[in-house]
């Protein structure tokens, strides 16, 4: 039904192009699942681990092979039919957000991890401008994650399909189908339009919280490192 609906004209070289790209994600998954348990197993067997080490590698080995659970979960929506959009494949919103935040949180907790064992930890005094750029810090790491998974809804919605001007929607800053759906709640998570504009949003002020992150650290005595970083993520932020 997909085939006679859809992708009719398909050959059978753009058919394996779909195809390998799918399987080659799988076994690089797979690669890196055997690249992190098989070290981890050898130095937890070599007696290389401290005891709050061991605690860490656990919860990471367990985000990896729950990250591989998700992956299924996630393609396993696609090949069910759904009454309201049968000729269309589409994996679920949910979990494809769902997919790749577990990625980003399995990425960030291993880059902390390993960078918390090859540099040493500055002690800087406890000021209060120094408290609040940790705090301003954090609460930019939470927008840029929430930014990211509204992402996935959009991937998942297609909704960059509905809307390709910016900064305005159209011809209007906000679109008259903005909350189409009912209840109210829903529009946030299955329309298209309000997927894609909160996406913007979220989008708009994650840059902007980035670029004040930077200019709030210049105030600051930091450390060579740590204006490397912020600097490096406005840089990557504006690039992005």
């Amino acid at each position: 039904t997909v085939f006679n609906s859809l992708n009719h004209d398909m050959t059978l070289t753009e058919f394996k192009f779909i195809w390998y790209m799918e399987y080659s994600h799988r076994m690089w998954g797979r690669v890196v699942g055997l690249a992190y348990i098989l070290p981890a197993a050898y130095f937890w067997r070599k007696g290389w681990l401290s005891h709050p080490m061991k605690g860490c590698v656990l919860a990471l080995c367990g985000l990896v092979c729950f990250q591989g659970l998700l992956g299924w979960y996630m393609v396993k929506s696609g090949l069910e039919e759904k009454p309201d959009s049968y000729d269309i494949p589409r994996v679920s919103q949910y979990r494809l957000a769902a997919h790749l935040g577990s990625a980003l949180v399995l990425y960030s907790a291993s880059l902390w991890t390993g960078l918390s064992l090859l540099l040493p930890r500055h002690k800087l005094p406890e000021t209060h401008q120094l408290l609040r750029l940790r705090q301003f810090a954090h609460g930019t790491t939470a927008l840029i994650f929430l930014t990211a998974l509204s992402g996935a809804f959009v991937a998942g919605l297609d909704a960059g399909l509905v809307y390709n001007s910016f900064p305005k929607m159209g011809e209007r800053w906000i679109p008259d189908d903005l909350l189409a759906f009912s209840p109210v709640l829903r529009n946030i998570f299955e329309n298209p339009t309000t997927v894609q504009f909160d996406h913007r949003i979220l989008g708009i002020a994650s840059v902007t919280a980035v670029t004040a992150l930077y200019l709030f650290s210049r105030k600051i005595p930091l450390p060579r490192r740590t204006r490397v970083a912020v600097t490096s993520l406005l840089a990557v932020a504006c690039m992005q």
